[in-house]
């Protein structure tokens, strides 16, 4: 009851506000977009990148361990962002898409899609699992992000429309740490993900 309660009060409010929502994209490249700003020295292989994304907003991402956790947009001020990723081995692929909310000449990223690659055992390429990972963006002076969403795109020829509704209809309103993200399975279960404080 709870969560219909706030799917119909997200999309009251992206009713009212006026914004029309439409898609752009982003490629991820490392060796050009990309800057290291923290490295350990032992085995974990962590280490962290500030990257461009949308017209200013930045991509972080954090990795080690064969595992990433990302955050899209400006991160708590003073503070990193919460580690989220899936439990097993994992990757993503290079481009985002960045769903937009536009009311008059006002242009916001409300939302990111991005598609992970999780694999149990990196020698069995049949253990690989593709999802994607819906994300709220952390907005300037706010930094109020987090994944809102998990969709299981592996054999789901509709998982791109599935997550950017989500998208739409759940980032004006989630409150991370709070909120219950949405899960859309398939065939197969979905990869268990986790967040770390």
């Amino acid at each position: 009851m709870r969560r219909l309660a706030v799917l119909c009060a997200c999309i009251v409010a992206t009713a009212a506000s006026g914004a029309d929502m439409r898609s752009e994209y982003t490629d991820l490249d490392e060796q050009r977009d990309c800057t290291l700003f923290s490295a350990s020295d032992d085995e974990t292989g962590f280490g962290a990148l500030a990257c461009a994304g949308w017209k200013g907003y930045p991509v972080l991402i954090y990795s080690g361990d064969l595992r990433e956790s990302i955050f899209y947009g400006f991160p708590p001020s003073g503070s990193e962002p919460v580690w989220e990723s899936f439990s097993a081995f994992n990757s993503t692929s290079p481009k985002i898409e960045w769903r937009i909310a536009r009311e008059g000449d006002a242009e916001t990223p409300v939302a990111t899609i991005h598609r992970w690659v999780v694999n149990d055992d990196p020698e069995d390429p049949e253990s690989r699992t593709e999802v994607l990972v819906v994300e709220k963006v952390g907005q300037p002076g706010e930094g109020d992000g987090c994944a809102i969403g998990l969709v299981l795109a592996s054999g789901n020829p509709k998982a791109n429309e599935t997550a950017r509704r989500i998208a739409d209809e759940q980032a004006l309103t989630f409150t991370c740490g709070a909120d219950e993200r949405v899960l859309v399975g398939g065939d197969r279960p979905l990869p268990d993900f986790d967040q770390q404080e």
